[in-house]
């Protein structure tokens, strides 16, 4: 990069879902677009992983990435983007818990069989208590933990529910806020998986039972929408960072970019941003009010570790991912990248993608490769998965700025840096981190195309904070006729 020659148009920084939706949509429109990402690649949380061994090349994402939504144009616009390269998926997921595997979404028939009449007499028991007590005295719901009780009784919560949830935030679930359940599981109850087992046709797949994917992972998606942007004169530059967001009167007058090349000022007419918001309001110069900064120096996010192996084998499982609620097991999922597509992994092999739970800096996160897998290897041999012997090759990594920590409080923390962000005229925070908020990879989409909307509109005609909101279960979406 030259210094310091300017530059103009719109600026994206993050080449994630939501940013790269945002850019896609824009150059569609004829606009100029740069992006600003600071990995090797494009696809931030959803990219796909590339490693090539001894016995041919590997793709693994970064955990499942499903595609489900119930905007209709998303799967237009992916249709239009891949082609036949998109996929139909039979889904099949499970659990284990108390060391008995479970499907997922429940299966009413397995849980009783595998439950035993004592303890599913206590599921009954307890979650119809819950509906007496909900119109005679109900339960005051301020954390995620009354939540999961009120609506599922308190066995079926603590089956599966509260110790995967305070494994996957590091928090007991009193600690946890009620928002997680309004997104994750609201619309969710034992009456839906009955209804699911009685009307299973028709309308809204309500427990997602199917999805679509590319089939070279889901960073291919990402990857195509960098081929459009390009060929429509945009710009992505990888590797490289912002370092200052100039403002006066609220509007971004002048941005400075930093990779190994150099520095660069950009002076652009929007910017879109899916960056960690934590770290965008530091960007910002002049800096912004000390209240703002105290908000956002108090959020936090939920990081990961991950190990991925490859396994001289055809099959560990004919899983997608199956979940490990249980505390003592250290992984809390593992995906088998073939069951997706079998164009993930060379032929007669396979692969296992597994996920730990940490914040940075903690023991998880600060393990090496060799202790990692030595971990994990005597789990996966206890569970009849793998033995050592079988495993070719095992890679490392680490993602930081994951999950937006949910506690008690964020809400308003949030709400403070978001209202002074979005004061700005011509910047437009999106994205889960962007706008510290869990998305699935839809409703990032979703953002980003919106927000891009907006930058045409040269307003806010488009509430970014609204998608994804209602509260409904967040696995429900449209399955396109042709699958």
């Amino acid at each position: 990069m030259s210094s310091p020659d300017s530059s103009s148009g719109i600026l994206v920084l993050g080449g994630g879902p939501a940013g790269m939706a945002a850019a896609f949509e824009l150059s569609r429109a004829g606009k100029r677009v740069t992006v600003v990402e600071r990995e090797e690649s494009v696809g931030g949380l959803a990219k796909t992983l590339v490693i090539h061994c001894p016995e041919g090349t590997y793709r693994t994402d970064i955990g499942p990435h499903r595609f489900f939504s119930k905007n209709r144009y998303l799967y237009e616009m992916i249709e239009d983007l891949l082609g036949e390269r998109w996929i139909a998926v039979p889904r099949h997921t499970r659990f284990y818990v108390n060391e008995k595997f479970y499907f997922y979404p429940v299966r009413l028939r397995n849980v009783i069989g595998q439950l035993g009449f004592i303890q599913s007499f206590r599921v009954v028991r307890d979650f119809l208590y819950e509906k007496v007590r909900s119109v005679l005295k109900p339960r005051k719901v301020a954390s995620f933990g009354d939540y999961a009780i009120s609506n599922f009784g308190r066995t079926l919560a603590e089956f599966n529910m509260i110790n995967y949830t305070e494994k996957i935030w590091g928090l007991p679930v009193d600690q946890i806020s009620v928002d997680w359940a309004s997104q994750r599981i609201a619309g969710l109850s034992p009456w839906a998986t009955l209804k699911k087992m009685i009307w299973k046709q028709g309308g809204p797949k309500t427990l997602v039972d199917s999805f679509h994917y590319p089939d070279h992972g889901s960073g291919l998606i990402y990857e195509r929408m960098r081929e459009r942007v390009e060929s429509a004169g945009g710009i992505v530059l990888t590797r490289t960072e912002p370092t200052a967001l100039e403002w006066k009167d609220r509007r971004i007058t002048r941005v400075f970019l930093k990779n190994e090349e150099g520095v660069k000022i950009f002076e652009p007419e929007a910017v879109v941003s899916s960056i960690p918001m934590t770290h965008a309001v530091t960007l910002f110069a002049p800096q912004a009010p000390a209240h703002v900064m105290e908000a956002a120096n108090s959020l936090k996010f939920r990081a990961q570790v991950y190990l991925f192996l490859t396994a001289d084998r055809d099959h560990v499982t004919h899983d997608n991912w199956i979940y490990f609620p249980n505390k003592e097991i250290p992984f809390g999922r593992i995906a088998e990248m073939k069951n997706f597509s079998n164009r993930m992994v060379p032929d007669g092999k396979t692969s296992l993608f597994i996920e730990f739970f940490c914040f940075e800096g903690d023991d998880i996160w600060r393990k090496s490769a060799d202790d990692l897998f030595r971990l994990t290897i005597q789990w996966l041999e206890k569970l009849k998965f793998l033995k050592r012997e079988e495993v070719l090759s095992f890679h490392h990594f680490r993602q930081p700025h994951v999950y937006p920590l949910y506690d008690l409080t964020y809400s308003d923390r949030v709400s403070e840096v978001i209202t002074w962000m979005d004061a700005f005229e011509n910047f437009h925070a999106i994205g889960r981190p962007g706008r510290f908020r869990y998305t699935n990879q839809d409703h990032s989409l979703e953002m980003g195309i919106l927000a891009a909307k907006n930058v045409l509109a040269g307003r806010r005609i488009h509430d970014i904070g609204a998608v994804g909101s209602g509260s409904e279960y967040f696995e429900k979406g449209y399955i396109p006729s042709r699958a």
